[in-house]
């Protein structure tokens, strides 16, 4: 990693020259097309494809994204890619994902990392490591599990920064937090192993 600016968090590698990476970008260099776009437009990754660019090993067909403005989606946008098993998989947009359905930090858009994919309008951030851990925290299924295990062991996550920043994010949420602490607690004994 990156030596920080002081005050600053680490920014860390991102796997961007693997196949699913590499699917990523024509995936959205496609998007670009379709839409015709003439001006920039944040887009913002969670879910698996960004535990993928933090871990280069982290597989998954569909691409969770949140556009800093209204589209209409082009309908089948996808593409092939063949991973390192040799394996062929198609790559999509999730039409259905949405960033509300999950516990958030207010600042997670500002603590987002940018991520170089050599486009020209889409302007693709991936959410900072504690963001993503903490959006995995509603769900909290067992690949939701495997990934903030993956994100811990690369010592990008520790069991305290989780804690504050779910801690953080709950003055914002509407609803019972109760099964939110409960899989936190899970969260930071994991993170207390590794």
């Amino acid at each position: 990693m990156k030596q920080p600016e002081p005050g600053k968090r680490p920014t860390p590698q991102l796997f961007t020259d693997t196949p699913l990476a590499l699917g990523l970008k024509a995936l959205f260099l496609k998007l670009e097309q379709e839409l015709a776009l003439g001006r920039s437009l944040p887009v913002f990754l969670a879910g698996g494809m960004a535990v993928h660019l933090y871990t280069g090993t982290r597989v998954t067909t569909d691409v969770d994204a949140e556009f800093a403005g209204r589209i209409i989606f082009p309908r089948d946008l996808s593409v092939i890619v063949t991973l390192e098993d040799g394996s062929p998989q198609v790559v999509f947009l999730d039409t259905n994902y949405n960033s509300t359905f999950a516990l958030l930090h207010e600042d997670y858009q500002s603590d987002a990392i940018p991520v170089d994919l050599g486009l020209q309008f889409l302007q693709v951030f991936v959410l900072s490591p504690l963001d993503l851990i903490v959006s995995k925290l509603s769900r909290f299924a067992d690949n939701d599990r495997d990934d903030i295990g993956q994100l811990v062991q690369l010592g990008l996550a520790s069991a305290e920064q989780i804690e504050a920043r779910v801690n953080d994010a709950l003055v914002g949420y509407i609803g019972n937090p109760a099964l939110l602490l409960c899989n936190l607690r899970d969260v930071i004994a994991m993170a207390q192993r590794e």
